[in-house]
This record gives C-alpha cells, sequence and structure tokens, in this order.
C-alpha cells in the first residue's frame, strides 16, 4: 500500500497511474476510482440495497487506486462506506491512495477523528508513504511559456499572486 501525498499538480496521480500499470505488466488487476467517485457508487449501491455486490468489484483488483482523497468531505454515510471498503481490503489487496491532506488533516474528510483514526490505522500498517515536495508541473510550464511570472515579481491582487499565495500556503501547512 502506498499513500501519496503534497502539493497539486507535483505528480501524485500521474505516479499512482505507473505503480497500477506495473501491476497489470506483472499479471495483477487493478482499479482506478477517485475518492469522490468511489464513495458516490458505493452509496448509491448502498441505498439500493446491493451494497454487498458492489464492494466485491472494489475488493477483486489486487491493487485499487483512489484518487484524490479529501478533495470534498465526506458524509456519515460516505466514510461508513470508505471504512468498510478499507477493512474489507485490509491485508488482502493493495490500495494506492493520492491526496493533498495531511494524516492530521484526515478528521475533517471524515467528519469524525475516531472513524479517520480506524480507517488510517489499516491504510498505514505495512504501507510506504511517499510525500512529493514542489511547484505544480502545469504552473511551471504556464511559467515557461510565460504566462505566469516568477512569485518574485509578482505585484499584490493580481492573479498570478492570488495562485501563488494559495500555493505558498498549501506548502506552509504540508510542511507543519
Amino acid at each position: 500500500m502506498h499513500y501519496v501525498a503534497d502539493s497539486p499538480g507535483v505528480g501524485k496521480t500521474h505516479l499512482a497511474v505507473a505503480l497500477a500499470e506495473a501491476a497489470i505488466r506483472a499479471g495483477q488487476a487493478a482499479y482506478f476510482m477517485t475518492a469522490h467517485d468511489l464513495v458516490d457508487d458505493l452509496g448509491r449501491a448502498y441505498r439500493e440495497g446491493r451494497l454487498e455486490r458492489r464492494l466485491k468489484v472494489y475488493l477483486a483488483p489486487k491493487v485499487l487506486v483512489i484518487d484524490e482523497m479529501g478533495y470534498l468531505p465526506l458524509d456519515e454515510l460516505g466514510a461508513t462506506i470508505f471504512f468498510q471498503l478499507v477493512s474489507a481490503r485490509y491485508e488482502r489487496g493493495s490500495i494506492i491512495l493520492t491526496s493533498n491532506k495531511s494524516y492530521g488533516d484526515w478528521g475533517g474528510i471524515f467528519g469524525d477523528a475516531i472513524i479517520a483514526t480506524a480507517i488510517l490505522d489499516r491504510l498505514l500498517h505495512h504501507s510506504t508513504t511517499i510525500n512529493i515536495r514542489g511547484e505544480s508541473y502545469r504552473l511551471k510550464d504556464r511559467r515557461r511559456a510565460g504566462l505566469l511570472t516568477r512569485p518574485e515579481a509578482q505585484q499584490e491582487g493580481g492573479a498570478d499572486s492570488a495562485v501563488t499565495a494559495a500555493l505558498n500556503s498549501a506548502k506552509k501547512r504540508s510542511r507543519s
């Protein structure tokens, strides 16, 4: 199990997909889903009375990639269903999870520090955490093309300075 975290645009999803592709080349099944779509799908299955059957889709592959964990908070049902999935996969199949949120922020994702702790307990056992630091590849490309100025050359109030301020704030939060 791998957990990849840091700022947006630094290659978390790219790395997760590459690991899944390596698993496929080694003869293992892999499945990719955003956290939001995964929880929506399982929530719909729960409401329709077919959660157990739908969970099997996510339990079957050797590698399950869950992308963008924490971009949107989960409601109580979503948190409970996510816990069920992680518990069911625990020590049976790998989960590659990408997020911009540090572990300390997971109580806010799940709306409950206890369920967040239970999920992290299972995810972090036997896991490798990879922190990717750096500037967004997309912003670097825009800067190279002259469409975005360097942070030190920006004036307050402009769109470029707002983007840079948000990125710098996110970087500071991730370091603490």
